[in-house]
């Protein structure tokens, strides 16, 4: 058909129906609305629309090639290939998709009908729509890779559990403090403490807790003192005998500690009440005579010292066998040996002043060997009946840098006279330039031997 043809079919479609020239038998009204639904419709067929005849337009033969079975059937877009938009713009070629012609099993889009071609027309006096917009289903994507091709997803690789943080040590060479034995053999006891000892409801502030733990610091020494229940009372579930106190009297640099540390026989009905009143009763009186003890420490009289500490020992074991008979107790049922250790706060002044009677011990750490400051009574001698008749104890010395002061009680100065293992073991561990902590000297004063098992009671000072 030509193209006045064309323009004149138009013509005769929008503008004058009724003129044109004489009617076609093939020119029917379906005919005519396909031609016109290829330039309004946006949805590209399925395959390249068939040319229709026109008016005056003979039908043209059938393709041989579109009964051909063996060809592709181009009316059903194949599911395994995208379908493809053909390039918009001036510059595109109409008609089929040249790919169409290698083999391709892509269908071709139809032809732009405002285009000059089979079903198109050229630009004459009938107005052109502007060009569609490209629809959404013709927006070119990007094919995906094959399932094989695919670049595998990185899998992320489990992040091991870390170690929990170490707990902090209480020991320079980081082993926690425990309790340990000496010798070749373990004690008999239990290490730990057993049942606990029954109770009176109606005497509850007499309760006695297993261990006691003090610790202080004042001009050039520091000071450690504990007491431990023995391993016989607990395994038998009995209180503590052994007794602590320790005091700070005044203020400043006239400022004096107490130390007071007493212990009876574990076999004594009254030994504990006898080891709290004996240190009560001479704490009571070092506190108020403090100003002039102090001042006598400062000055360096001994001999006044010496007298003065006696006469308040004296009245503080007089007061229990006054108690011992209330009770209606023996006097060596209601009593205990007594140690006590002054120690003026004054940085100045380093006198070092020790006082007692009965059991217990004073020993001194000098260059790493222990001293006996106080030597045993002669065996010769016939015992005192009473602590205090002939046993008192009395020392003042001057403290060197280095030196390590242990006052005890009975259960602790046995082994440090009669086992070579336990003075051995203090010293190796009180040898450090740093005194140890309150636990680490609460586990050494329980270095355990095989034959002593009474409480311990100790007060350690180290002189900076």
């Amino acid at each position: 058909m030509s193209q006045q043809g064309a323009e004149d079919w138009w013509q005769k479609l929008y503008e004058d129906p009724e003129a044109g020239p004489e009617p076609d038998p093939g020119d029917t009204l379906d005919h005519r609305f396909r031609s016109a639904a290829v330039v309004v419709t946006d949805a590209p067929p399925a395959r390249p629309p068939e040319p229709v005849p026109l008016p005056g337009q003979r039908r043209s033969a059938p393709d041989p090639a579109a009964a051909d079975p063996a060809l592709p059937d181009l009316t059903a877009p194949d599911p395994k290939v995208p379908p493809t938009r053909r390039p918009a713009g001036p510059g595109a070629a109409a008609g089929a998709d040249p790919r169409a012609g290698a083999g391709a099993d892509v269908p071709a889009p139809p032809s732009d009908p405002r285009r000059a071609g089979p079903t198109g027309y050229a630009l004459g006096d009938v107005t052109v729509p502007p060009e569609p917009p490209v629809s959404e289903w013709e927006t070119p994507r990007a094919e995906e890779p094959p399932a094989a091709e695919a670049e595998p997803v990185p899998v992320p690789e489990p992040v091991p559990e870390q170690a929990p943080a170490p707990a902090p040590e209480s020991t320079p060479d980081g082993r926690r403090p425990e309790v340990r034995h000496l010798g070749d053999r373990a004690p008999t006891y239990a290490a730990e403490p057993g049942s606990l000892p029954v109770a009176d409801p109606a005497d509850l502030d007499r309760q006695i807790p297993d261990t006691v733990l003090e610790g202080a610091r004042h001009g050039t020494y520091t000071l450690r003192a504990a007491s431990v229940r023995g391993d016989s009372a607990r395994y038998r579930a009995e209180a503590r005998r052994d007794f602590l106190l320790t005091a700070r009297f005044g203020t400043g640099d006239d400022a004096l500690v107490l130390v007071a540390l007493a212990g009876g026989d574990r076999a004594a009905p009254g030994a504990r009440e006898a080891a709290a009143e004996v240190c009560h009763g001479v704490a009571s009186a070092i506190g108020r005579s403090q100003e002039r003890l102090a001042a006598d420490i400062r000055s360096g009289r001994r001999d006044a010292l010496r007298s003065g500490l006696q006469r308040l020992t004296d009245r503080g074991y007089g007061r229990l066998r006054a108690r011992a008979a209330e009770l209606g107790l023996a006097e060596e049922d209601y009593t205990a040996g007594l140690r006590g250790l002054l120690l003026p706060v004054d940085p100045q002044c380093r006198t070092r002043v020790c006082f007692g009677t009965g059991a217990g011990g004073l020993f001194r750490l000098r260059a790493g060997q222990w001293q006996d400051l106080e030597p045993g009574p002669d065996p010769r001698e016939p015992a005192a009946g009473d602590p205090a008749d002939g046993g008192f104890r009395f020392r003042a010395s001057v403290a060197r840098p280095g030196d390590t002061l242990l006052l005890c009680s009975g259960g602790l100065a046995d082994p440090m006279r009669e086992a070579a293992l336990l003075p051995a073991a203090l010293a190796a561990r009180w040898s450090e330039p740093e005194p140890p902590g309150l636990a680490a000297f609460l586990a050494d004063t329980q270095l355990r031997l095989k034959g002593y098992a009474d409480d311990r009671t100790a007060a350690a000072v180290w002189e900076a």
